[in-house]
């Protein structure tokens, strides 16, 4: 096949250094020519599961979870282009007398969708880890610093579960700094935090990078937030596509990775970040941020678990189930 007669899939994904690769051309999905849309990530995340507008898509690992079924609008194949720690993503207000997550339990916190990824892993690590049950907060969902934001998905939760919208025309960071909500769980920092000083915010934990150290070297977690996912139709009719396109992502991401800790002449305009890589890699280890089901399949699990220990998955999937099954295996000569 000629490239000028490839098929064209459009591909949505936030335009990442382990991205950049597919994004620009230089690493070609075979068989294929890419129409790559750079999109914020919520932006993505609302066309794919509202109007499914895309070919492939980078999608919350929740909400993708959460679409699974006979019908299943997705199939994820296991590349993973966001991830991260969330201790750092529970905000307070600065004059707050919580100092520890326990405390939160009889308290409201504000969280833009309860199903989103990162409020998944927040919730669990925080029962799992530091006492607090995820039945005893109140739950307050809405925009963080935009209102009128609703769940992208229908959700059936337990009773005990206390979740409830804000008011129209509300935002998290506003009813926080107003004392309205005692604590913010968000993937991104409040609009106030952002400005000198921290607009009245800080972290609950002080020392979020020490917290999420101990927890890497306790656990072996790097959460996963975000996973790469092809329209079930476009998958029925190219099943080779599912395994070229975890090719080529990998490909484009060891191009990404590979010169960020360059020393002779700075990628990047942070001085340190050579120290920072080097930090990284002996947490870590050398492939930091691998894709696969194998070197991911207890992250996943733990995610899994906790998606249905929250009442959200209705049934606790196996890494297994999340994806195409022509990913999950390897020819062998």
């Amino acid at each position: 096949m000629s490239p000028d007669s490839s098929p064209v899939f459009t591909m949505a994904c936030q335009g990442y250094d382990r991205m950049q690769a597919l994004r620009d051309g230089s690493v070609p999905v075979a068989g294929a020519r890419l129409n790559f849309l750079d999109l914020p990530v919520e932006e993505t995340f609302f066309r794919m599961l509202k109007f499914g507008e895309f070919d492939i898509a980078e999608l919350s690992l929740s909400s993708y979870v959460l679409t699974l079924g006979p019908d299943a609008p997705f199939v994820a194949v296991p590349v993973f282009p966001s991830r991260a720690f969330r201790h750092s993503a529970i905000y307070v207000r600065e004059d707050s007398p919580l100092t520890d997550p326990a405390q939160l339990a009889g308290c409201t916190v504000g969280v833009p969708e309860y199903q989103i990824t990162a409020a998944v892993w927040i919730r669990g690590i925080l029962a799992e880890h530091h006492g607090l049950d995820i039945a005893s907060v109140r739950y307050r969902t809405g925009g963080l610093d935009e209102p009128g934001r609703v769940e992208k998905v229908p959700l059936n939760l337990p009773a005990d579960v206390d979740v409830a919208p804000i008011g129209e025309g509300a935002t998290l960071s506003r009813m926080l700094l107003d004392g309205e909500l005692d604590a913010v769980y968000s993937a991104r920092n409040p609009g106030p935090f952002n400005t000198p000083g921290g607009g009245g915010i800080r972290r609950l934990f002080p020392d979020p990078e020490r917290v999420e150290r101990d927890y890497h070297a306790r656990t072996g977690i790097f959460p996963i937030m975000h996973t790469l996912v092809i329209r079930s139709e476009v998958y029925a009719e190219h099943r080779w596509l599912a395994r070229e396109l975890v090719k080529a992502c990998a490909r484009a991401k060891d191009i990404g990775l590979a010169g960020i800790g360059e020393t002779a002449a700075l990628r990047y305009a942070l001085p340190w970040l050579w120290a920072e890589v080097e930090r990284t890699r002996d947490a870590l280890g050398p492939d930091w941020w691998p894709y696969g089901l194998q070197p991911n399949r207890a992250t996943l699990e733990t995610f899994l678990r906790y998606s249905y220990e929250q009442g959200l998955a209705p049934t606790r999937y196996a890494p297994e189930e999340l994806f195409a099954p022509e990913t999950l295996a390897e020819v062998v000569v």
